[in-house]
């Protein structure tokens, strides 16, 4: 595991042979130290998430990559993690590479890309060899991308260091989120290379232990939905992260909302004027 030193703002660090990391300074409660920008390649880079449109983390950028900027990737168009893309691709002619972002008002509009990866498709440039792997979830247009030379995984904010990441219904969802991360456990990977936080060597336990987490806490809401009969998503949120901090409370009930839908497209659960229950066999 990395030293927490290494993830300072600005700061560029060679993580793996043909890829560095810079973080952006945008540390906060939902961003963790900051939105990596990962440097992938000698001769030709591609820019991974290149993160805010911020004017440190763009020099910063442009002073490591030495070499020509080719292509400019993003895993998804949330605002942490596109907006200095569209900057970065005029400055640079680089050909901006992604999924165009979905219509809920959380997305970066600016990110237009010239290239949509298929799934499992393999894009190459000069010596990078990256395979594009579709992981709708937490965002519909969320893509990991796989190094297969380094058996290196950048996953965006699909897996992240030391937390689950929220889930944004309506786009954002809890079924597909599984499904993408069964969907990556086939994969022939050793490290996973977050959006935010540090490289992590276990990839593969990360994923399952990840998994398991967001079973056991459908679990929870089930076990809430039993003991309180019918509740409100106000009233189950405390009772079902009674284990999160309650300044975390209005992401957490985001994500509760997320299980629900899911239990409910399952017929497990329902909402009625607001109030979600169990259904009953």
């Amino acid at each position: 595991m990395e030293t927490r030193i290494e993830l300072i703002a600005g700061r560029c660090v060679t993580l793996a042979p043909a890829v560095r990391r810079i973080v952006a300074g945008n540390a906060g409660m939902m961003t963790g130290p900051g939105t990596n920008t990962y440097l992938i390649g000698t001769r030709d880079v591609a820019v991974l998430d290149p993160g805010p449109d911020d004017a440190r983390h763009y020099d910063a950028i442009r002073a490591a990559a030495g070499a020509a900027i080719r292509w400019i990737i993003v895993t998804h168009t949330h605002p942490d993690h596109s907006p200095l893309a569209s900057r970065l691709a005029q400055q640079t002619g680089a050909q901006l590479i992604g999924l165009p972002p979905p219509g809920d008002g959380r997305q970066d509009l600016s990110f237009m890309p010239q290239r949509q990866p298929l799934d499992g498709e393999c894009l190459s440039l000069g010596e990078i060899r990256l395979r594009a792997i579709h992981t709708p979830g937490h965002a519909s247009n969320c893509v990991c991308y796989l190094l297969e030379s380094q058996r290196l995984l950048f996953t965006g904010d699909h897996v992240l260091e030391g937390v689950s990441p929220v889930i944004l219904p309506p786009d954002g969802d809890m079924a597909a989120y599984l499904h993408s991360l069964d969907k990556l456990r086939s994969l022939d990977f050793e490290r996973i290379a977050p959006g935010h936080g540090a490289v992590m060597a276990d990839g593969k336990d990360v994923v399952t232990r990840l998994t398991a987490h967001r079973l056991t806490r459908e679990n929870k809401v089930l076990l809430s939905l039993a003991q309180l009969t019918a509740a409100t998503l106000d009233e189950l949120t405390p009772v079902v992260y009674d284990d999160v901090a309650a300044d975390r409370h209005r992401w957490a009930r985001l994500t509760l909302e997320a299980h629900l839908i899911k239990l409910a497209g399952e017929r497990r659960a329902a909402e009625h004027n607001g109030r979600w229950r169990l259904n009953r066999p």
